[in-house]
């Protein structure tokens, strides 16, 4: 009986084709039995030769002229159906296609790299048998009684361990293993991101605070229940969160189900793995961009033969490969690291909600300073459930916090870094051998325009987005393109004390030193923490007492649990204060929230110093009183008063290429497409400004203009894109010219 021809549908590995669209090909005889679903193959496809994944099978044809499939490109699937939905999910919210969103799901199976195969050796003779051979072989062979006495003490070395050790050469454990007194194993072993066990272990069985055990309670309840649920875990730094996560997997394993828990920064992860693997062992996996891509595909492997039901890693682990998501914990919720800035651009929070809704489990979110959109959906109405810990365990106070008023210490004679406050408490820390972190609360390239003399911020009228200086001599808005000369005198106050902030974390180490001779200083940022497992080194350092002051940016304001540290000091609050971005304070007070909280966590109280020229910002003051819900009411009338997220999405569309005369020129296009495509009642609810160059203008020689467009009706918004996608493709005419699209942006940078 003839077999019928069977069909399959591919989804071509070539960007730009189609959101989500597939072609058919026949199945030739020779695949027909062993092509499956998530084969990659070879396909022609428009006159060259591309490859591409199988995502169905059919046994009609549905086009003409269809082409056959060249071959089969791997003898594995790549991904499972589910992994498949959650690619095609992603592009469709953030507007991608489907292909570059599948590539993100299942990057460590296609980046993986073979693993070296080792050759191990095992002794075959008894110590009894040794024992009688001795004699004999002592006065004959002893390097081959040398070899065999170490094999048997030191079974599964390698060739030329084995020889070493027993002090022969090669060639006798080569002799020995033909003549089968040695047994030979050849293997790939799996690749260990952290081979060494943690130090000490973390207690199964800590006595939980009364808070800690009701959030576990109320947690474990809803996962015995079943459903889908959201739990905003609202803690104070050293509140004990992580150990209500921990408690709260071990109820997921024990329902057989699996949990992923997520940190925003990789410098983290050495910290968590400590007390995860101390709990879980081996069951537990690691997964974060650091890691080499062969230790990655080991560890992806082994979570999808379900060797590791826990995961934890930095932003991409939240994709995976678990089939049954029962707890997924997002840890430190707010931080803007979770969204991905390369296509595609989605966000850990949003992939998360999306996971556990399909799998029916529960999603934490644990913050001591939650982001506005998570806060917003636990008040009266909201679809999250808040659980709080607003108290430090085993007693301990939160730190004293003080502000330091900048202007007052320019109108006394100190022009430099650091107050003279701060000064006098360094000396003091390090007199008592105790430890002190310098956080510079920096981000971006350009400079900050502010008024020494009154503290006034220069601002566009129009946005409520600070200006930023140019090196032509102007200070533009980054949202709507307003332009004005740099004022010689402050507006306000008519002042010549202007100021061009743009001090780095090297010459606040640069002075330090000069400061304080005899002080032993690390810094930590982008440019210390390149190599494979730097952050690990540069944190064991100092919590082993290494240095006695750690210089950083904002991968050291969280999580770091070091006893030893009684002082923080904020350079310049101002920085991400003013920055041309309508987060900017919230970033600001969560930042100095969560830097403040890395100090008094041992016995000695700490204490905080915010150097500031703009020391009455609601966001400064809340954070020097630890109050998180007063400035949570007042950012939130801001941006409700602006239309600002969360009362709106947003999407920031960033044109960029070679030439600055055709990218704005393009911009501009974009600007004028957009117009038209707004119509009827819709302009009343969609807001678009721009195009304006980007904060960052330049980057790598590429020039970057921006249009951003807002609005309180999603589905509206999400209509002019899905409209704008279909009549450009979201390509842009011209040579070198290409265009972002970036939904719910963290940053407009």
């Amino acid at each position: 009986m003839k077999q019928l021809q069977l069909y399959a549908d591919v989804l071509v590995e070539v960007p730009g084709v189609g959101s989500d669209r597939t072609f058919q090909y026949r199945v030739p005889e020779a695949l027909a039995g062993s092509l499956r679903f998530g084969h990659r193959v070879r396909v022609p496809f428009g006159g060259r030769r591309v490859t591409g994944f199988v995502v169905g099978f059919s046994q009609r044809q549905v086009v003409d002229n269809v082409k056959e499939i060249i071959e089969l490109v791997d003898n594995r699937s790549f991904f499972r159906e589910d992994q498949l939905d959650l690619a095609r999910w992603i592009a469709s919210y953030y507007l991608c296609d489907t292909v570059r969103a599948l590539h993100a799901v299942i990057a460590p199976v296609l980046k993986k790299t073979t693993g070296k195969r080792i050759t191990r050796y095992y002794c075959r003779v008894t110590p009894e048998k040794l024992e009688e051979m001795r004699r004999e072989m002592g006065r004959r062979a002893p390097k081959s009684l040398a070899v065999l006495e170490t094999a048997l003490k030191n079974p599964g070395l390698s060739r030329r361990h084995l020889a070493a050790l027993a002090g022969a050469s090669p060639s006798v454990v080569d002799k020995l293993a033909a003549g089968k007194w040695l047994r030979v194993e050849s293997e790939i072993p799996l690749r260990d991101p952290y081979p060494s066990p943690p130090p000490g272990a973390a207690a199964a069985g800590v006595r939980l605070t009364a808070e800690q055990e009701k959030a576990v309670r109320e947690i474990n309840a809803a996962l015995r229940a079943g459903g889908h649920r959201v739990f905003l875990l609202h803690g104070v730094t050293g509140s004990g969160k992580t150990e209500v996560y921990l408690h709260c997997i071990e109820q997921v394993l024990r329902a057989g189900r699996q949990a992923i828990a997520l940190v925003p920064e990789i410098s983290l992860t050495p910290q968590m793995v400590k007390i995860f693997r101390a709990r879980f062992g081996r069951s537990m996996a690691v997964l974060h961009s650091r890691m080499s891509d062969g230790e990655r595909y080991d560890e992806w492997r082994r979570i999808e033969d379900g060797e590791a039901p826990v995961v934890l890693g930095a932003r991409s682990a939240v994709l995976a490969p678990v089939p049954d998501p029962g707890l997924v914990i997002i840890d430190e919720e707010h931080e803007w690291s979770y969204k991905q800035e390369e296509t595609p651009r989605y966000h850990a929070r949003a992939v998360a909600l999306y996971r556990t809704r399909k799998s029916g489990g529960m999603l934490v979110l644990g913050s001591a300073t939650p982001s506005l959109e998570s806060y917003c959906r636990v008040l009266p109405g909201g679809a999250y459930k808040l659980l709080s810990l607003p108290k430090r365990i085993e007693g301990k106070g939160m730190p004293e916090v003080r502000v330091v008023d900048m202007r007052q210490e320019l109108r006394a004679g100190n022009g430099g870094i650091f107050s003279f406050l701060l000064q006098r408490k360094l000396q003091e820390r390090l007199q008592k051998k105790e430890q002190a972190i310098i956080f510079l609360n920096r981000r971006g390239l350009n400079t900050l325009v502010v008024c020494r003399e009154c503290g006034m911020v220069l601002k566009c009228f129009r946005c409520e987005i600070s200006l930023t200086y140019h090196m032509d001599g102007l200070l533009r808005c980054h949202y709507c393109n307003y332009t004005v000369k740099a004022p010689q005198f402050c507006p306000d106050c008519g002042s010549r004390q202007i100021g061009y902030f743009g001090t780095g974390t090297q010459r606040v180490e640069k002075e330090l030193q000069a400061l304080v001779p005899g002080a032993r200083v690390l810094r930590m940022d982008a440019d210390t923490t390149t190599r494979k497992g730097s952050h690990q080194r540069i944190l064991d350092a100092f919590s082993r007492g290494a240095a006695d002051i750690l210089v950083g940016t904002q991968m050291i304001a969280k999580g770091l649990d070091i006893p030893g540290v009684t002082l923080v000091g904020v350079v310049n609050a101002d920085i991400s204060l003013h920055m041309p971005d309508f987060r900017a304070g919230e970033r600001t007070f969560q930042l100095l929230a969560q830097v403040a909280g890395r100090t008094g966590r041992g016995k000695t109280p700490g204490e905080v110093l915010i150097q500031t020229y703009t020391p009455e910002h609601y966001a400064i003051q809340t954070a020097a009183r630890h109050d998180y819900h007063t400035f949570f009411r007042r950012e939130l009338s801001l941006r409700k008063s602006m239309g600002y997220p969360p009362f709106s999405k947003m999407v920031r569309l960033l044109v960029h290429g070679a030439s600055e005369s055709a990218v704005r020129e393009a911009a501009l296009n974009l600007r004028e497409l957009l117009d038209g495509l707004v119509k009827g009642a819709d302009r009343d609810k969609i807001y678009i400004v721009g195009p304006a160059p980007a904060p960052v203008a330049r980057l790598k020689g590429v020039h970057r203009w921006h249009v951003i467009t807002w609005s309180p009706d999603y589905h509206g918004l999400r209509r002019v894109m899905e409209e704008l996608r279909r009549r450009t493709g979201f390509n842009l005419p011209g040579k070198e010219l290409s265009l972002s699209v970036d939904v719910d942006p963290m940053s407009i940078m």
